[in-house]
């Protein structure tokens, strides 16, 4: 991990997705879904536990699978595992949730708020994610890469070629 920054932060990050909106959609609330692509670059997603529905939760690990080749877990060394509450659910066009980490350092606590948009783009889904109040431990720039990397492979995976 790298300095962290001293107060909250926010990003977001946008990708087209060549897919109908409502294939987009399901692929976030599908938990079979959601592990094959939710995790970015070298790290594996395992979910615990999987309610989507507003006020539904979800337990998820992600876990370096080199953990020489990242920056540490949040959770344990090499892993970051995380609660999200679902706020709001507005099928194929929304979906707001509560994250937050499972540790005990104090850079990662707290919860921040992750907002999905979907958006129909000439038969494509343009896909929006805006992070509210991510902790000071994490840097925007990785949330930022991380979201643009988990978004590169749902459109793989929608294409039919991540497994």
């Amino acid at each position: 991990m790298t300095k962290p920054h001293a107060k909250r932060s926010t990003t977001r990050v946008s990708r087209t997705i060549n897919a109908p909106r409502t294939d987009v959609f399901q692929a976030f609330i599908n938990p079979d879904a959601l592990e094959a692509w939710r995790a970015p670059d070298n790290m594996k997603a395992h979910i615990h536990n999987f309610e989507a529905c507003e006020g539904g939760t979800y337990r998820m690990s992600l876990t370096y699978q080199d953990p020489d080749d990242g920056p540490g877990g949040k959770t344990t060394s090499d892993t970051d595992t995380f609660q999200s509450t679902f706020l709001e659910i507005v099928k194929n066009e929304k979906i707001v949730e509560k994250i937050e980490f499972e540790t005990k350092d104090p850079g990662f606590e707290g919860k921040m708020t992750m907002t999905t948009i979907f958006e129909d783009i000439a038969g494509r889904t343009k896909v929006t994610i805006l992070t509210e109040d991510i902790p000071p431990g994490i840097r925007p720039e990785d949330n930022e890469l991380g979201c643009k990397l988990s978004l590169r492979n749902l459109a793989n995976y929608l294409a039919g070629t991540l497994t």
